[in-house]
């Protein structure tokens, strides 16, 4: 399998919101009558299940840039959503839905659906994921096994899920938990180099574990046929401010763990921790969002997870003024350290006791950040 390598360190999106019912607010299977509009454009996308439309952005010098794109795309869908009788919203996860999810009629997803059951209408999730390109294959599994001990810092910025079927789940983002269940997301495994992933690769096809690379979800993995490495741990944000602060920092992160080597990103994040402290440090995430404890070495020794996101944007400052990420990542860590997504949500239903306010809430702070 060849590595389709980026000469320059590219940013792509890909960011998947919620079709609602206009007057219900709750999940509505839209997805093929809208994609009777977008018929040619590979911006626009049907997914997984029926309620879920998936913005991409092109290939981007810029995180300002790939937003910017999806803007425009936003623009678009929220047109065609209102003649449809739709709303359209961001979240991890639907606030009080509780029936189970249509498959999109495709064939990779048919296919999908009849090796994973009754699990596969059960995953209803959306999320954001981002793409930076790559010089090689040896360097997108190097950035990649540099950045999974920082995951659950993506995890407690991106949170947008605290609601599951009309429950409070006292998770930051629950959608984390429902995806738990599959074995084909959550950590990814490390590897020496692209070699080493190809044999893996191989192994895995000759099993029958998977198809092909697309079938590993991990929350992050190479993309040979992008030459990216691809960020896929992130609830899908409920506005473009934060879809365009989550973008710079994916960015920006990516490209310094691609260009440090192992002593300067130990500085700041420990490389030694063995998975099941990893692990535990995204659950914390997932569960605490960004008041979360990180734990730093073998002994159980913690410390605030506000405290390492902190010194991950100072760590990353050199980088993002070299790729033309300095102003953005100024306002992404006051956006991404402020008053979270999931936080929001809970303010609202704390106020009204009422998971169908949430919801609107998020329909209009995704209609008002156009």
């Amino acid at each position: 399998m060849e590595f389709n390598s980026c000469s320059q360190p590219t940013v792509g999106v890909e960011w998947e919101l919620q079709l609602l019912d206009s007057k219900t607010l709750d999940l509505h299977d839209g997805i093929m009558p809208l994609m009777t509009f977008f018929p040619d454009t590979e911006f626009v996308k049907p997914e997984y299940i029926q309620p879920c439309v998936e913005l991409t952005s092109s290939v981007s010098q810029t995180s300002e840039e790939s937003v910017e794109h999806i803007r425009q795309s936003l623009f678009k869908i929220q047109q065609r959503c209102a003649e449809l009788d739709m709303s359209i919203c961001g979240a991890g996860t639907h606030p009080f839905c509780k029936r189970l999810a249509l498959i999109t009629p495709l064939p990779r997803y048919i296919q999908m659906e009849k090796q994973v059951g009754y699990l596969a209408h059960q995953q209803i999730t959306f999320s954001t994921h981002v793409h930076i390109g790559m010089n090689s294959g040896d360097q997108a599994i190097r950035a990649a096994s540099y950045l999974t001990p920082t995951l659950p810092a993506f995890i407690a910025m991106s949170a947008n899920s605290p609601f599951w079927r009309d429950h409070l789940t006292g998770h930051a983002a629950y959608r984390h938990r429902i995806l738990a269940a599959s074995p084909s997301y959550g950590l990814p495994t490390m590897f020496r180099d692209w070699k080493d992933f190809n044999r893996f690769h191989r192994a895995a096809i000759r099993s029958g574990m998977i198809k092909s690379f697309k079938d590993i979800h991990w929350d992050i993995r190479p993309h040979p046929d992008f030459g990216t490495i691809e960020i896929r741990v992130m609830d899908a944000a409920s506005d473009l401010q934060t879809l365009h602060a989550l973008v710079t920092f994916a960015r920006v992160m990516a490209v310094s763990m691609a260009r440090l080597c192992s002593q300067e990103v130990s500085q700041v994040i420990p490389l030694d921790l063995p998975r099941w402290i990893m692990k535990e440090n995204c659950y914390r995430a997932s569960h605490s969002g960004i008041n979360a404890d990180f734990i730093y070495n073998q002994c159980g020794q913690h410390r605030p997870l506000r405290g390492l996101i902190e010194e991950l944007f100072s760590f990353c400052k050199p980088v993002a003024a070299n790729i033309g990420e300095k102003d953005s990542l100024v306002k992404s860590k006051k956006i991404l350290l402020g008053q979270s997504s999931y936080i929001r949500q809970l303010k609202s239903f704390e106020e009204k006791q009422s998971t169908f306010d949430v919801t609107k809430q998020l329909v209009n702070e995704l209609a008002n950040s156009n």
